[in-house]
C-alpha cells in the first residue's frame, strides 16, 4: 500500500509540475538563474547537475515547441545572470546605458538559443521514453549545443557546464575528454536525477550506476600526472598595475603608468620571466620603441625577459594588432588570432558600421594575426594568449605538446567588481589542467594567478590592487590524453548518444505500429 501511495503521490507531482504549462515555464527560468551559481566565484558545483535535472524535468513532458521555449527560458536566466557583466564594457566607453542593456540582452537572448535547440530536438525525435530521453539523447544533444556554441559564430565558450567541475571530482576528466567530456557528465548526472523523479519503475535506481562510475573514474583520474618535468623551475613574476580603464588611454598616464611598471618590474629582477598584462603600455608599440629598446639593452646583461602586451601598428600593410612583445634575454612577438567581435573586430563591417555608429558604440579594428612560432624563455618554448583565447580549449591546445609553459595576459578591468574576471580565472584553471601544464596569468586590475598542472591556484593577487606575485614554474612536457586526441571522443560520444536513441525510438515507434 505504501509503494501506491508513494508511486500514486509521485505521478501527481509529475503531472502538476511537468504539465501545468506556467510551473514549468517558471522552474526553466529560475533553473537557469540557479546555474551560475555553480560557476566561480561561488563554487557551488552541484547547483549544475541539479539545474539540468530540473530543466530535464519542465522538458520531458512538452511538446517540442514548448521545450523550446522552455530551453531559451532557461538560457536566459543562465546567461542573464551569468554574463550580464559585459554591460561594463560598454559603459566604459561611454555608450548610453540604454544601449549597453540592449546590445547586452540582445548577446544574451542569441546565447540562450543553444539550450533551447537541444530540448526542441530532444522532444522532436526522442518523443515518450523517459529512459532513452533522460539518459541518453538530453546529455547528448547538450553537449553537442555546448561544442556548437565554442565555434560558431566565432564562438562564446562561456558556462560550460564542465568548468563548474574543476574542483569536484568530474574535474579529472578535463585532462582526458577536455571541458566538453566534462559538460557531458554533468548532464547525464543531471539526466539520471532527472529519471529518478520521472520514472516509477523500482530498477530505476539502477540507472544511478552511470554517474558513479563516471564520477568514481574522475575522482581516481585527477590524481594521475600526465606530463613531467622538462627542466629545472622558472622563477617568473607577474606584475599587476592597477591602472584604471576609464583613466588608462588619458595621455598624462601614459608616464605615470611606464613608471610603474618599471619600478614593480626592477623589484624582481632575478626572475628568468617578468609578465606584465594585456596593452600593459597604453600606447602604440611604435610610439614607446625607443624606450621597448633600452629596456630591452638593460635586460641584454641579464638572465631575464619581459613579455609585456601592446597594440602594435603594421605600417607596411595598415594593420593593428593585440599583441605581446617579448624583449631581454629572449625576443619574439605575438598577434593575438582570436580577437573579440564587436570588442576588437566589427563582423560584416560594411552593413553593421552605419547601425553602430547611430547607436553610439566605438567601432574597433583590430586584425586577426598570422601563425607564428611559439615564444621561448630559457630555452623552453611557451604559449602565449591573449584574453579572451584563453577560453578556446582545441586553439590552446594547438601549441602542445610543444610548448612547456602556458602565459596567458588579459584586462579584466573592462568587468569591474563583477563575476567576469573570476569565471575568467576559472576557464584559465581548466586549460591548465587539459594541457598538464603550469600557467602564468597576468592582468591590469586582477585577478594574476600562478595556475598548476592540476588546475590548482598557486598564488594569486586581489583585485583593484598595485601588486606582484612570483613563484617557480616547472616547465613540462608529455602529453595528456585530451591533448592527444582533442575533442573528438567528447564530441563523438555525445553525438553517438543521440544517434543511438533516435534510433532506439524509431525502432520502438515501428515495433508498436507493427503490433497495432
Amino acid at each position: 500500500m505504501d509503494i501506491v501511495k508513494g508511486t500514486m503521490s509521485r505521478n501527481a507531482v509529475r503531472r502538476f509540475v511537468l504539465r501545468h504549462r506556467k510551473t514549468g515555464d517558471v522552474l526553466s527560468l529560475a533553473a537557469g538563474f540557479a546555474l551560475p551559481l555553480s560557476f566561480a566565484p561561488y563554487g557551488l558545483a552541484p547547483v549544475a547537475p541539479l539545474a539540468v535535472a530540473l530543466l530535464c524535468l519542465v522538458w520531458l513532458d512538452a511538446s517540442p515547441s514548448r521545450a523550446l521555449w522552455r530551453g531559451w527560458l532557461f538560457g536566459a536566466g543562465a546567461f542573464g545572470a551569468g554574463v550580464s557583466w559585459i554591460v561594463h564594457s560598454f559603459l566604459i566607453v561611454h555608450v548610453a546605458l540604454p544601449v549597453a542593456l540592449f546590445l547586452t540582452g540582445g548577446l544574451i537572448a542569441l546565447l540562450a538559443v543553444y539550450p533551447a535547440l537541444a530540448g526542441y530536438l530532444v522532444r522532436r525525435f526522442v518523443p515518450g521514453s523517459p529512459a532513452l530521453t533522460l539518459l541518453a539523447a538530453l546529455p547528448g544533444a547538450w553537449a553537442l549545443m555546448e561544442w556548437a556554441r565554442g565555434w560558431l559564430f566565432t564562438g562564446f565558450p562561456w558556462l560550460e557546464l564542465g568548468y563548474s567541475q574543476i574542483d569536484w571530482p568530474l574535474g579529472g576528466w578535463l585532462a582526458v575528454l577536455g571541458v566538453h567530456g566534462v559538460s557531458l557528465a554533468v548532464a547525464l548526472s543531471g539526466g539520471v536525477l532527472a529519471f529518478l523523479v520521472a520514472s516509477s519503475s523500482r530498477r530505476r535506481w539502477i540507472a544511478l550506476a552511470l554517474p558513479l562510475v563516471v564520477w568514481v573514474a574522475g575522482g581516481s583520474l585527477g590524481v594521475v600526472e600526465w606530463t613531467q618535468p622538462a627542466g629545472e623551475p622558472l622563477r617568473v613574476a607577474l606584475v599587476q598595475g592597477n591602472i584604471p580603464q576609464d583613466r588608462k588611454w588619458l595621455p598624462e598616464m601614459r608616464e605615470p603608468t611606464l613608471t610603474r611598471y618599471l619600478a614593480l618590474s626592477r623589484r624582481h629582477a632575478q626572475a628568468d620571466l617578468i609578465v606584465w598584462p594585456e596593452t600593459a603600455l597604453p600606447a602604440i608599440y611604435q610610439d614607446v620603441a625607443p624606450l621597448a629598446r633600452a629596456i630591452d639593452q638593460d635586460l641584454a646583461t641579464t638572465a631575464t625577459a619581459l613579455l609585456f602586451g601592446v597594440p602594435w601598428h603594421d605600417e607596411a600593410k595598415d594593420r593593428h594588432y593585440n599583441s605581446l612583445v617579448l624583449l631581454g634575454s629572449e625576443r619574439g612577438l605575438y598577434h593575438k588570432r582570436h580577437l573579440v567581435p564587436f570588442g576588437e573586430y566589427l563582423p560584416l563591417r560594411s552593413i553593421l558600421l552605419p547601425i553602430t555608429k547611430a547607436l553610439g558604440v566605438p567601432s574597433p579594428d583590430f586584425s586577426r594575426g598570422p601563425p607564428t612560432p611559439l615564444l621561448s624563455v630559457a630555452g623552453h618554448p611557451i604559449a602565449p594568449t591573449i584574453c579572451y583565447e584563453i577560453a578556446f580549449s582545441a586553439e590552446v591546445a594547438e601549441s602542445l605538446p610543444e610548448a612547456e609553459l602556458l602565459v596567458t595576459v588579459s584586462n579584466d578591468a573592462w568587468f569591474g567588481a563583477s563575476i567576469g574576471p573570476h569565471q575568467h580565472l576559472e576557464i584559465a584553471r581548466a586549460r591548465a589542467k587539459e594541457a598538464g601544464r603550469y600557467l602564468a596569468r597576468a592582468t591590469n586590475t586582477g585577478i594574476s594567478a600562478m595556475v598548476s598542472p592540476g588546475g590548482a591556484v598557486l598564488a594569486r593577487s586581489p583585485q583593484f590592487e598595485v601588486d606582484v606575485i612570483e613563484a617557480d614554474m616547472v616547465p613540462m612536457e608529455g602529453a595528456t590524453p585530451y591533448v592527444r586526441t582533442g575533442n573528438v571522443p567528447a564530441v563523438g560520444i555525445a553525438f553517438v548518444l543521440l544517434v543511438a536513441a533516435v534510433m532506439l525510438r524509431e525502432r520502438r515507434g515501428r515495433n508498436e505500429r507493427d503490433e497495432k
